[in-house]
């Protein structure tokens, strides 16, 4: 996370019934205004089924910010619209990050 933060990744991109948002902003995002560029992956140490995955986004306006999400017992999978919204994402990841 620090480096994301580094390179200006720190807002966080909400996802919710309408779109997405990045945190402390109010424009609305669609799958086709967003970029996976990076997915750093973190397995748990106690079970390795508990992952995280982090995406470094790029928003078609020039904004970008992370996507943290969970997988295992504290999956975000609960909810259809996040899964079949990230699915929709183009991904083009870039090694700089």
């Amino acid at each position: 996370m620090e480096r994301l933060r580094e390179k200006g990744y720190g807002r966080e991109l909400i996802i919710n019934k309408e779109g997405a948002y990045f945190e402390g902003q109010s424009t609305i995002y669609q799958p086709s205004s967003l970029t996976i560029v990076k997915v750093y992956r973190f397995e748990g140490e106690s079970d390795p089924a508990d992952m995280s995955v982090i995406y470094a986004i790029h928003a078609d306006d020039g904004q970008v910010g992370y996507l943290l999400n969970a997988y295992g017992t504290y999956s975000d999978r609960d909810h259809p619209f996040y899964e079949d919204f990230i699915r929709n994402v183009q991904v083009d990841e870039q090694t700089d990050l």
